[in-house]
């Protein structure tokens, strides 16, 4: 895992969220290395929408597991989405919104930032 991350907009990468914890280190952040295969790099907030279509897809985020440890994610919830699901999510109309300043740089290798700042919620970001 890198010391220090960027995000998509360069500077430093804030934490996308504790409560839940999320990030594929589980450190808060969507900070992402090699064994990150999936690139856990968007800093998404929850949709009832996203959550619909994730689980449709075969990955169902809202149902708890807790034997993972695994609360379930419910409409409003921070969590750290694979760049190429953000992408399809996107492109099907159900994509959820974006913390530009909690994604990880290395997004940007499959998400445009155009698309990105389409479903940004930053404040102040320029947008």
């Amino acid at each position: 895992m890198p010391d220090a991350s960027l995000n998509v907009l360069g500077g430093a990468l804030e934490a996308c969220s504790l409560d839940p914890v999320t990030g594929f280190y589980r450190n808060g952040c969507c900070d992402t290395g090699d064994e990150d295969t999936g690139r856990h790099t968007v800093c998404a907030e929850m949709t009832a929408e996203f959550l619909a279509f994730s689980k449709y897809l075969g990955n169902d985020l809202s149902t708890p597991r807790p034997e993972y440890g695994f609360a379930g994610l419910k409409p409003g919830d921070q969590w750290c989405l694979c760049a190429a699901r953000f992408l399809q999510a996107h492109d099907e109309g159900a994509a959820p919104r974006v913390r530009l300043r909690a994604t990880h740089l290395a997004t940007l290798a499959i998400v445009p930032l155009d698309v990105l700042q389409s479903c940004a919620v930053d404040e102040g970001s320029g947008l």
